[in-house]
């Protein structure tokens, strides 16, 4: 499993651990992913999705999963998110005929 948030991109960084002594070594850091269940609306089930705790907060700052969704241009989601968007777009599409 990637270690790469769905919602932000964010993903492993590198660096050096330096001691008292100015010595490097090496490191990883690792962003702080979740996993968590986010109610759809529109679909009426939860999704399961592996997000950062950054990536919580923006969701949750534009008003939950669907609206987030709907309203993020295409180019900056990951090929997951587009397929979530898709099918509540469809699911949009389908209360309104």
């Amino acid at each position: 499993m990637a270690k790469r948030c769905l919602v932000t991109g964010k993903g492993v960084l590198a660096g050096n651990t330096v001691s008292h002594a100015k010595n490097r070594k090496r490191r990883r850091f690792m962003p702080n992913l979740q996993n968590v269940s986010l109610l759809s609306e529109t679909l009426g089930n939860a999704i399961h999705l592996r997000v950062s705790t950054r990536g919580l907060r923006t969701i949750e700052h534009n008003g939950g999963l669907d609206a987030y969704l709907l309203s993020t241009p295409n180019s900056r989601l990951t090929a997951e998110a587009k397929e979530i968007k898709q099918r509540i777009q469809k699911a949009v599409a389908a209360k309104s005929v």
